[in-house]
């Protein structure tokens, strides 16, 4: 009768672990589609940002930490395609000097990723505003270094949908960011 009991403790003990970790999944899933319900690609938001549920939880600060992170490494990854693409001997002046400005433009909007994270990294109470205020300025920065990338290939004719490709490359970065500094200013607010 003995070892009924303790299995029966035990599969009650799972079961109600399980449920529990199952409804904090949801609460956390939750909280990332209405916190990405304020951004301007609320799906975009959503789809890069769900898969971390479980470690933002349904903290603001590591949302928005985490949706730093996430642009950052879509913009390192798309500079990095630009930058193979900048060194193809197929592409026509025009193409190569636009390919070569939105690389330039892209370094500067990592920089300027990568400082917004490190300074999300010293955010505390004491220094709240300023440092969010410095973070904001830096991925405004960048935001509007992806649309220089964009703006220089809509003069360009590309051929073999290279224009498609870099733009739709550079369209995803710009949405992101987008995305990440909606989620900053709603950190902002909430202080407010």
């Amino acid at each position: 009768m003995e070892a009924f009991s303790s299995k029966f403790l035990l599969i009650t003990f799972a079961f109600s672990f399980i449920t529990h970790s199952i409804q904090a999944s949801e609460t956390n899933t939750l909280f990332i589609r209405n916190s990405c319900s304020s951004t301007t690609y609320p799906r975009l938001c959503y789809a890069s940002l769900v898969k971390h549920a479980d470690f933002i939880q349904t903290n603001r600060v590591l949302l928005t930490d985490t949706a730093l992170n996430v642009t950052l490494a879509s913009a390192k990854s798309t500079s990095a395609f630009m930058s193979t693409l900048c060194r193809d001997r197929g592409l026509k002046p025009r193409e190569a000097a636009a390919m070569k400005d939105c690389v330039e433009v892209l370094s500067d909007s990592v920089d300027e990723l990568r400082r917004s994270i490190g300074e999300m990294s010293h955010l505390r109470n004491s220094n709240f505003e300023l440092t969010i205020n410095d973070v904001q300025t830096w991925v405004s920065a960048a935001l509007t270094d992806e649309s220089t990338c964009t703006d220089g290939f809509q003069e360009v004719n590309a051929k073999d949908n290279t224009q498609t490709i870099v733009r739709s490359k550079i369209v995803q970065v710009a949405q992101l960011t987008s995305n990440a500094l909606a989620l900053i200013n709603k950190l902002a607010n909430s202080r407010g």
